[in-house]
């Protein structure tokens, strides 16, 4: 080759790492698409536009829906598989188990169909009359309960034969490799890279002692990747070290990568966030980067109650008391007060600070996103379209809505305080995930580095910067998003290395759901370390509607309003805004202390699913204390801070 093209190819190479190695310095909170044929060395290019890799775009998605093919969905009426779940995510109309007709208001982005790994399919194998299952006493008998019309009784013996004991009832890996292929077929067949994103997934159930401690096992990859291993159940293991190690091997042998999702902590008893390991060890610091290397994230709300905070452990906190269950694990041990702390999102983030102050290593540095849990194959997660927990109490179904019992106390004795029924479900959740395009990469990485949020089901944009130089005016700056990136660090990052006489500042904005509500309030909520070790939390409002005004204290305390109709289930956005931007300074910074800042943002008042049912139906018999209006609100990851 001709020296001096050889000399200019390397001069173009070195060019290309030193931007890569440049751009790669925050990697772990931005993306970075570089096209090594559109870059001009030495010439100035108009468009100012062309290399930009900040992710700019919002994608909503659910990374928690069950299809028929989990055995406590399709054993107990959903006859929707994994292709209608993500046709409906895609915006198309579907007919709901219950014959309802049901469609989303604007299609998802993406969808993860995370069916239980538990006798996988189980429910679809019984409809067909499956050779293979019929050739299992086990499987024929419960095969034949169903086709004689008593479901019930053969969902009751899967439960106490299989997952109460931990013991697969029917253990056939071919079966289980044939309901898996299915699965990875249809999200194969409906992923529309730039269009629709379809991730191949399952759920881990693990419940030691009746308490939940599930995940939800995410891939980047492709179906070649996905068909090399069979999901990882209950059954093999209660243990997520276990998990971790499953997903170590699987990367290890197929190139690939994954990720997993904890959720539903406020009926782990406590075990969540834990202080322990599941084998009685303290948490080390191997733990610790263990966890956080596999479970960046978690998921904090959802149908099954609201897990960022609880009004016992933020006294402080006036809009703690959202959607808490807070009376046992699984029916079969009542809650503690003690338990409380190894439940919830917030309290999880502040032990977090005082393990690392222990062991070098914060095991609770996640982000946070929220998804359903629906066991309906539908990702519905407005009030006003909210398809229900399961099929069975799909809308239309009558008092059994209202009164099922998605918790049931089966303690001895039991008196049925520790019973919860699906009148106190939410319709939440939602993830919001910032990328530059919606395809599984993009969308993956983006959870991976935690620039992700939590919404209790409605899809406001929601953006946060921190840093140590930004100036109030930044926040009304026309390149808000790119000065956010280059001078500081977005949802999910971390900041270090105080400057001198300098606290953290941050930038917010917050736009409301263009089919929603106007927006209450921005506010920080902000946990550190103190002097003693032990962790402590303030919540600040930086923005609020309608001219009210922010104290001394850092509080606003004027509620927004309410026009709420809950016999109309009507509401108006005559109040609030449906733009807040804000600018905070931390008032109270010691350089010396860890610390974590996260944004949450409240809706003005609207009316619940229970209002809108009673609109729809009629009257409905629900307790006084049900929840017949409530504050939509949004949750980002945190930005944390470490001396």
């Amino acid at each position: 080759m001709n020296p001096t093209i050889l000399k200019m190819k390397k001069t173009i190479q070195t060019f290309l790492f030193a931007i890569a190695t440049s751009l790669a310095i925050p990697a772990s909170a931005q993306d970075v698409a570089i096209d090594k044929d559109d870059i001009k060395i030495g010439k100035k290019q108009y468009s100012p536009y062309l290399h930009q890799a900040q992710p700019d775009q919002v994608f909503w998605g659910d990374t928690h829906l069950h299809t028929s093919y989990s055995t406590d969905a399709g054993m107990i009426g959903n006859q929707l598989g994994p292709d209608e779940a993500l046709r409906f995510a895609k915006g198309e109309k579907v007919i709901a188990s219950s014959g309802t007709p049901a469609r989303l208001i604007r299609p998802l982005d993406f969808l993860v169909v995370a069916d239980h790994a538990e006798n996988l399919g189980l429910a679809p194998m019984i409809e067909e009359s499956n050779p293979e299952l019929l050739k299992d006493p086990w499987g024929k008998r419960v095969h034949d309960l169903v086709k004689a019309g008593r479901g019930f009784e053969a969902y009751g013996i899967w439960g106490e034969e299989g997952m109460a004991v931990g013991k697969d009832p029917m253990p056939n890996p071919a079966l289980m490799r044939s309901m898996w292929s299915r699965i990875v077929d249809a999200v194969d067949e409906h992923n529309q890279p730039g269009v629709f994103t379809a991730f191949h997934a399952f759920e881990w159930t693990s419940s030691p002692d009746t308490r939940n401690l599930h995940r939800n096992v995410i891939f980047r990859d492709s179906k070649d990747e996905a068909m090399q291993i069979l999901p990882l159940s209950n059954y093999d293991t209660t243990d997520p070290e276990d998990l971790w190690k499953w997903m170590a091997d699987y990367e290890a042998d197929t190139g690939g990568r994954v990720l997993a999702i904890p959720h539903g902590g406020n009926l782990s008893n406590g075990a969540m966030f834990d202080v322990e390991t599941r084998s009685g060890k303290p948490i080390d610091a191997d733990y610790a980067r263990r966890r956080m290397k596999w479970e960046p994230l978690y998921e904090v709300t959802q149908i099954k109650g609201d897990g960022e905070a609880h009004p016992l452990l933020s006294p402080n906190d006036e809009f703690a008391d959202y959607y808490n269950w807070d009376k046992g694990d699984f029916g079969f041990n009542a809650k503690t007060p003690e338990m409380l702390p190894g439940e919830y999102g917030r309290s999880g983030l502040k032990r977090g600070l005082e393990l690392e102050s222990k062991i070098g290593i914060n095991p609770y540095k996640f982000g946070m996103i929220g998804s359903s849990d629906s066991h309906t194959s539908l990702a519905s997660t407005k009030e006003e379209n909210y398809f229900g927990k399961f099929s069975g109490v799909e809308p239309g179904t009558g008092k059994v809505r209202y009164d099922d019992e998605v918790i049931v106390d089966r303690r001895p004795n039991a008196t049925g305080a520790i019973t919860i029924r699906h009148w106190e479900s939410t319709a939440s959740g939602l993830a919001g995930v910032w990328a530059r395009e919606n395809t599984r990469e993009a969308i993956w990485d983006a959870m991976a580095r935690k620039e992700v949020y939590a919404s209790t089901g409605t899809r406001m944009l929601v953006r946060v910067f921190g840093g140590w130089d930004f100036e109030e005016d930044d926040v009304q700056r026309p390149d808000y998003a790119k000065q956010g990136y280059a001078r500081g660090v977005p949802m999910g990052g971390d900041l270090s290395r105080a400057p001198e006489g300098k606290a953290p500042k941050f930038m917010v904005r917050a736009l409301r759901d263009p089919d929603g509500a106007n927006l209450d309030r921005i506010q920080i909520v902000k946990g550190w370390l103190g002097e003693d070790g032990k962790s402590k939390e303030r919540i600040y409002d930086i923005a609020v509607s309608d001219d009210r005004e922010i104290g001394e204290d850092g509080r606003c305390k004027e509620p927004v309003g309410d026009t709420v109709d809950v016999e109309d289930a009507s509401y108006t956005n005559s109040i609030g805004a449906a733009l807040l931007g804000g600018y905070w300074e931390d008032p109270d910074f010691d350089p010396s202390q860890s610390a974590f800042y996260y944004i949450r943002v409240l809706e003005i008042p609207t009316p619940s699913w229970l209002a809108y049912d009673k609109k729809a139906f009629g009257d409905i018999q629900v307790p006084d204390s049900a929840v017949m209006k409530q504050q939509e609100r949004a949750y980002t990851s945190p930005i944390w801070y470490t001396p």
